[in-house]
């Protein structure tokens, strides 16, 4: 059975019978769950494009990720790109350390369901752990970075710039799993900046014309989030948006790719420009539309990743209309609460087109994100490497925030 990714499935009866009692070796035990969990996990297959112009963009695709080292039945993947400016440092730093930040701030103890519920939280830290530490190297440079993590069917997206990740599911709609912080387009993020004390406007030239995108000032960046650009100000914060969903079993397409592609693209020409392709090649016919669309103005790269289903999946027919409901996140965890969002509730696993929204923030302001109470004790900072129960009990969270306070500048000015 073909699918609008260009990769075959087959069609097979499956049944499963298994018993265990007693007297089975814990050895065939754990051989049955690895074989359990391989049917419940997609196939994964990503493939890359990309053009240089400038030589500042970079790919990040780990696919070997365990969140208990040696346990292949905690694997996951990890795909990002990073697209530099003013430099190509900030990216490969990003890219060389990011990973191990957040990873960092996730104890190795918790369960499956306990560790993907604490995982937008420890984007958070480990995206502010990066640029701290890049900004001690007192480089100038700055990158956007679209960092998505795979756990089987939960796909989780940090992002900051305008580097962007859209999601096509079999069967189903389109949807942005990032936001653009893009002075021009973003209004809320416009907000932020003039309120923290940054000047938001167009290049001004001879004769007092204006030209150009709007741009926040100093420094005259375009984005209002990045890691790096520590010559900016204080209003340019590398806290990321975060959005968590879970896809049905009949998987789908996530399409990242640098500003050279959306400043080209729409995401439904993107998307449909690939379909029927396998990931390698459709990277390569994302990059050659943009291209053919707008020229090389830019570094231009793109990461198709496909989430499959399994050979032994028997695809159920096209749904009905879901029926929407509201979904929480397992808030409990931290002691905080995700903003209510449209989670779809499938009439049967695996249904086709079907995407369940588990959690989705993107407020700037560090202490809305991490809080001060960590009383459930299962957080570490990824600042200090010490397990947290209480944040400001372990490390100075003003060190996170270019030298202004949480409580005082920072609180009121985001």
């Amino acid at each position: 059975m073909g699918s609008r990714f260009g990769y075959k499935t087959k069609q097979r009866t499956y049944a499963a019978h298994a018993h265990v009692d007693n007297m089975v070796p814990l050895a065939s035990l754990l051989k049955l769950e690895l074989e359990n969990d391989k049917i419940e996990s997609p196939i994964i297959r990503h493939g890359e494009a990309f053009q240089t112009k400038k030589g500042e963009d970079f790919t990040l695709t780990k696919t070997d990720c365990h969140r208990v080292e040696g346990d292949l039945s905690s694997s996951f993947a990890v795909f990002g790109i990073l697209d530099g400016h003013n430099g190509a440092s900030a990216a490969i730093f990003a890219k060389e350390n990011l990973l191990k930040d957040v990873i960092s701030a996730l104890p190795s103890t918790l369960s499956r369901d306990d560790w993907l519920a604490a995982l937008p939280r420890a984007l958070v830290a480990g995206f502010v752990k990066t640029d701290k530490d890049f900004q001690e190297k007192e480089q100038t440079s700055g990158t956007t970075v679209t960092f998505v993590v795979v756990d089987r069917w939960t796909v989780t997206v940090a992002s900051v710039g305008d580097s962007r990740c859209i999601l096509d599911p079999q069967g189903g709609e389109i949807s942005t799993l990032t936001v653009d912080h893009r002075l021009e387009d973003n209004e809320e993020e416009r907000d932020r900046v003039m309120k923290s004390g940054g000047e938001v406007g167009r290049l001004s030239i001879a004769g007092g014309a204006e030209i150009g995108p709007l741009r926040c000032w100093p420094g005259g960046l375009c984005l209002s989030r990045s890691i790096g650009d520590v010559d900016v100000g204080e209003f340019i914060v590398p806290i990321p948006h975060v959005k968590q969903i879970k896809l049905s079993k009949a998987g789908g397409r996530l399409i990242i790719a640098s500003d050279g592609v959306w400043d080209a693209l729409s995401n439904e020409k993107a998307a449909s420009c690939c379909r029927g392709l396998p990931a390698e090649l459709a990277a390569r016919q994302v990059v050659k539309e943009s291209l053919r669309v707008r020229g090389l103005r830019d570094d231009t790269t793109c990461l198709v990743v496909d989430l499959m289903p399994p050979e032994n999946y028997i695809p159920f027919p096209s749904p009905p209309l879901p029926v929407k409901k509201k979904g929480k996140l397992k808030s409990w965890l931290f002691g905080w609460r995700s903003k209510e969002s449209t989670a779809v509730v499938p009439n049967k696993p695996g249904e086709s087109g079907i995407v369940e929204e588990l959690f989705e923030e993107g407020s700037a302001r560090l202490a809305e994100r991490l809080g001060s109470d960590l009383s459930s004790g299962v957080f570490n900072c990824a600042v200090c490497q010490q397990e947290a129960s209480m944040w400001h009990n372990v490390c100075d969270l003003s060190a996170l925030l270019k030298g202004l306070s949480v409580l005082g500048n920072f609180e009121d000015g985001l």
